[in-house]
């Protein structure tokens, strides 16, 4: 990732979220990029575009580092989507294992403030396929 925009994205958030702008270390950027993504949506505010692409990438690269593969595509409109976990690789059209979401489940589910199980409940993930279900991979 690039440092700079992570920096440009996590200021303006924090410019929107009246914070002062982030003097931590470059390391933990992405990790403040996201904090600061959720607490907008704490907040009842829509983040910051850029801001809310970024840590919703930083998170599916995290989920495709931990569980490698190319079995299941995790989609989150409209920011991004990965392959990641192990087994029969897909390489044309659909995706037999898909995995859709929205920005805000995705960054509660990644950081363990939502399980799978109740975001299956409440409708707010869409799941398809026999290995379409990340619970063993959350959270990251």
């Amino acid at each position: 990732m690039d440092r700079e925009k992570l920096r440009t994205a996590l200021d303006a958030q924090l410019v929107a979220l009246d914070e002062p702008a982030y003097d931590g270390p470059a390391d933990a950027l992405p990790d403040a990029l996201v904090a600061a993504v959720l607490a907008a949506y704490d907040r009842g505010l829509k983040p910051e575009r850029d801001a809310g692409r970024q840590a919703v990438r930083h998170l599916l690269d995290k989920l495709a580092a931990a569980a490698p593969g190319r079995t299941v595509e995790v989609r989150v409109p409209p920011y991004a989507a990965v392959q990641a976990i192990e087994g029969p690789r897909h390489t044309r059209g659909t995706p037999p294992n898909v995995v859709e979401t929205d920005p805000k489940t995705w960054i509660e589910l990644a950081l363990g403030r939502l399980t799978w199980a109740e975001a299956m409940a409440k409708g707010a993930v869409s799941a398809s396929g026999a290995r379409a279900d990340l619970s063993a991979h959350l959270p990251l």
